[in-house]
């Protein structure tokens, strides 16, 4: 299914909840780097890609790629995110998880590309490509071509659990010239089956995976070593499996390449 792209609004992230005051945003002396990726307490991690899928209850070429999108998610090697648009709740079904932010930065992303292409089920890699999503032989062709490429997330972000806090450290480097760098956490919920009534989907029983619950910007990168503590709680709450931790570059105030990324899984912890 597709639409035209609107012009989108700003996109900062969705302030559902403000980061408490003891958040802890700080330059570190000499970063350690670490390998970015899927992070535990002590646990190093891995270069990973990241994949969004833009997807819809509404949307009857959807289920097949949120059937990928689950078998992206137990990839170690991938994070992998689930981000329901609204603008087909018009079509007879009111998406349950669906946010006007997550249509913004769909429509951010095509901007930002200069292809205007928006539609569902579509993935973004990395912030730079768009494929569609149902097609998995496709999508995980762009992930490896955005693996041999070199032009992956290369900032080695650490995130990590200790006590009843989450620990993100982010090392000095090179912000992309010209673009405004944000790190921001998204918390996601484990896999939730939803069973539509109405619209193009009716009387289907759908898994969703990974959905996107709670995001938060947590500070914007200027090249300097940052560390970022903030309370557990904020982030964990009743079906909540982990959370993601991005640092991506800004085009315009729209969304753009992905520096860097790393996830804790909270369900193992």
């Amino acid at each position: 299914m597709r639409m035209k792209a609107e012009t989108p609004g700003r996109i900062t992230g969705g302030r559902l909840k403000p980061l408490a005051v003891g958040c802890l945003l700080a330059a570190l002396g000499a970063a350690q780097a670490i390998g970015g990726g899927q992070a535990h307490a002590g646990e190093a991690a891995r270069t990973v890609t990241v994949v969004e899928l833009f997807t819809s209850q509404g949307c009857s070429s959807c289920p097949p790629a949120d059937q990928t999108l689950a078998n992206l998610a137990a990839d170690p090697s991938v994070i992998a995110l689930t981000f329901p648009v609204d603008y087909w709740d018009y079509l007879g079904w009111r998406d349950t998880f669906a946010r006007p932010d997550f249509s913004k930065r769909q429509k951010g992303y095509a901007k930002v590309r200069g292809d205007n292409e928006v539609y569902t089920p579509q993935a973004v890699i990395n912030g730079s490509v768009a494929v569609i999503g149902s097609d998995e032989h496709k999508v995980r062709g762009a992930i490896e071509t955005a693996r041999r490429s070199g032009h992956g997330p290369s900032v080695p972000i650490s995130a990590r659990v200790e006590g009843d806090k989450v620990i993100v450290e982010v090392p000095a480097g090179a912000p992309l010239p010209g673009q405004r760098t944000s790190l921001w956490i998204a918390a996601f919920r484990e896999p939730t089956t939803v069973s539509i009534d109405k619209g193009e989907n009716t009387g289907r029983t759908v898994t969703y995976t990974n959905v996107v619950e709670r995001w938060q910007v947590l500070g914007i990168w200027d090249g300097t070593a940052m560390r970022v503590e903030l309370p557990l709680a904020d982030i964990a709450q009743d079906g909540t499996a982990g959370c993601a931790v991005i640092l991506q570059a800004k085009k315009h105030d729209k969304p753009s390449r992905i520096l860097g990324a790393a996830k804790i899984d909270l369900l193992s912890n």
